[in-house]
């Protein structure tokens, strides 16, 4: 089937976890970017409602054994991408210009010291969250 055993879901405190394995993450993309062209699921800039039960046929087609669904899972790994997505945003182009992005190695890079105090702040932040709530 080619797909490893780190795509088959684990039991986890929040319920069934899936790892996804780096082709169907590329299959999603690919696939999301093919409804984007079609046109007929998109809505402003944003997709129509039901676009995810039509990923989930376009992605059955190409990952026959993946058994992706809608939802769950198509749905929170777009959540998941989407975060992500905003993350690498930031770094390349938020008020810090101390990050680039290697063309060859598809990577964003940076002194230790950037990444060190990037990371500090974030923790920190989290900390601070969780202290609130």
């Amino acid at each position: 089937s080619g797909f490893s055993q780190s795509s088959v879901s684990s039991q986890s405190f929040r319920g069934t976890i899936r790892k996804w394995a780096l082709e169907e993450d590329v299959a999603s993309v690919a696939c999301m970017v093919d409804l984007h062209n079609v046109g007929t699921f998109n809505a402003d800039t944003r997709f129509k409602a039901d676009y995810l039960n039509e990923l989930e046929k376009m992605l059955e087609k190409v990952l026959p054994h993946a058994m992706l669904k809608a939802k769950p899972n198509l749905e929170s790994r777009i959540r998941t991408l989407k975060r992500v997505w905003l993350i690498i945003y930031d770094m390349l182009r938020g008020k810090n210009n101390d990050f680039g992005w290697d063309e060859h190695r598809q990577l964003v890079f940076a002194e230790d010291a950037v990444w060190n105090s990037y990371i500090n702040v974030r923790i920190i932040s989290s900390l601070y969250f969780l202290i609130l709530t």
